[in-house]
């Protein structure tokens, strides 16, 4: 009688196909895993390009009557200097003209935004004595890369033959624009190109001189009546509340032209004495944009065009809003219709990124299909569908961790998993071929199926682990890359050794679990002792 002695793992990878070879388990935990990485992959935020940490304010302070160079003394240099004393500041920019100064101060890349948005806050509110007494309230403005760059962009133009005025369209967009930033998710909407409506006052230099009025007394004129309404106080003498109504200030172009400029031998001087006031758009704002048409190799151009850009929140899934701004266009596609008004969606990232995902998947599947191919000529094709299993495990894993670790999926996230494709399979592979060898080994005759599949696990266990973490070791470095490259690439040294270290857990439990459901053991009792 032939005696055998039990083998017993020395090796964590012999150990953990002892526990789970004969577990019930193991299925669900296969099933479990699947499950959960294609949940991640569906209701993972999906964008074209990676989430970046950039940091920086602007700081505006507006000095009326000054010249450029005023403003650079008193303004710029001096506000230079106290945000140099920021810590984390990289550069900073200073930029002097008539009547404002601006100072742009960029962190370096990686710095919180949140805490650099309030060191640069801190700091101007701390040496607001540095500035003239003259010098307005400093604005400031921080960057933010998140909301600042759009997701999607729709040019609105006016349908041929429609006799749209100039503000008319400018007008209807805005009235849209309202409706499209209550969505969800959507950080910031933005309007360009187009012209709104205002009154324009062209003032007759000749007739203010002859009123010897300047032209600053008609500026405080208008701009008073913005903010110079009727005050309303206590109670009349019957303890009633005194109720007043105050009709819009500007109604038509009489109202701007009945303002009260000055007084002029008891007589007031009225705007219409001085200026000419007209019902127009902005002719200060000297930028339009024209939408385009490709027929047939030539290109026509449709007429002028106001683009509505949308924005959204750091972490929100770009296909999502982008699907749900496309909605909310359609339900007014007829009402613009009726005002002459044709739409085109010119960018969309949430649709590039979609496209990105779900042509990975298809890559994925095919490189899949190409390995079991291979497997299948090498060592058989039970083997080869216990390999081809370890793959979709591996990504569900990858893509689970990544989705509770609060990442996106992005160019750069499918390039990690493009990368680590052709790594994932190594450990599996190397699993499969040793029980293989141990199979047709006539040494192993006798030895019992469950015991020869843990032998030949825990033999490659200490050398795939080491294969393993080199391959690791080499991504390691590509995490401490600093700069915009470094915030770029990101996800590369975060998700390969994530799915590195995957494909060896994968390989020990499951390959030896349906090696043994699988894979028939040769019979080797003619040439097998007794």
């Amino acid at each position: 009688m032939h005696l055998h002695k039990s083998y017993e793992p020395k090796d964590g990878s012999g150990k953990l196909a002892k526990y789970f070879l004969n577990s019930p388990l193991t299925m669900i935990l296969g099933v479990t895993l699947l499950a959960i990485g294609y949940l991640a992959l569906m209701v993972m935020p999906r964008e074209e390009n990676p989430q970046m940490v950039v940091s920086g304010s602007t700081v505006i302070v507006a000095l009326p009557g000054a010249t450029a160079k005023e403003v650079e003394k008193v303004i710029v240099k001096p506000l230079e200097r106290k945000l140099k004393e920021v810590l984390g500041i990289e550069h900073i920019y200073g930029v002097a003209m008539d009547n404002v100064g601006i100072v742009n101060a960029a962190f370096y890349i990686g710095e919180e935004k949140e805490d650099s948005n309030l060191k640069i806050y801190d700091k101007v509110m701390q040496n607001m004595d540095i500035f003239p007494k003259n010098a307005m309230q400093p604005i400031i403005k921080p960057l933010d890369i998140d909301v600042d760059i759009p997701i999607l962009s729709v040019a609105f133009y006016a349908k041929e033959g429609s006799n749209m005025g100039s503000t008319q369209l400018y007008d209807a967009v805005k009235n849209l624009q309202h409706q499209i930033n209550a969505l969800p998710n959507v950080a910031v909407t933005a309007l360009k190109g187009g012209n709104k409506r205002q009154f324009n006052i062209e003032v007759d230099l000749g007739r203010l001189s002859g009123y010897n009025l300047s032209l600053g007394q008609i500026v405080e004129a208008i701009k008073a009546l913005a903010y110079n309404v009727p005050a309303v106080k206590n109670r009349t003498n019957e303890h009633q509340i005194v109720m007043m109504g105050v009709k819009n200030a500007i109604e038509s172009i009489k109202d701007v032209e009945e303002i009260i400029v000055a007084q002029y031998m008891g007589s007031p001087i009225h705007l219409r004495d001085v200026a000419t006031v007209t019902d127009g758009h902005d002719i200060q704002n000297f930028q339009s944009a024209s939408v385009s048409i490709n027929q047939k190799g030539t290109f026509s151009t449709l007429g002028d065009q106001v683009t509505l850009t949308v924005s959204k929140l750091k972490g929100t899934n770009a296909v999502i809003i982008a699907e749900e701004v496309k909605k909310e266009l359609e339900t007014y596609s007829e009402a613009l219709a009726a005002k002459g008004i044709s739409y085109t969606i010119t960018r969309n990232d949430g649709e590039r990124a979609n496209e990105a995902v779900n042509e990975l998947v298809f890559h994925l599947l095919i490189s899949i299909v190409i390995i079991a191919i291979l497997l299948i000529f090498v060592l058989g094709w039970r083997e080869s569908l216990i390999v081809t299993f370890s793959v979709p495990a591996i990504l569900a894993i990858t893509l689970f961790i990544a989705y509770i670790t609060g990442q996106s999926i992005n160019r750069i996230t499918l390039f990690a998993f493009l990368l680590s494709l052709g790594l994932l399979v190594d450990a599996a592979i190397i699993v499969i071929e040793n029980i293989h060898r141990h199979f047709h080994s006539v040494e192993s005759a006798h030895q019992p199926i469950d015991e020869l599949l843990i032998e030949a696990t825990d033999e490659i266990g200490p050398p795939t682990n080491i294969a393993t973490l080199a391959i690791i070791l080499t991504m390691v470095p590509m995490a401490f890359v600093g700069g915009m490259m470094g915030q770029f690439m990101k996800p590369i040294p975060a998700n390969v050794p994530v799915a590195l270290i995957a494909s060896l857990f994968v390989a020990y439990i499951f390959t030896p679990y349906f090696a043994k459901r699988m894979m028939k053991k040769p019979d080797h009792s003619k040439g097998a002792h007794s």
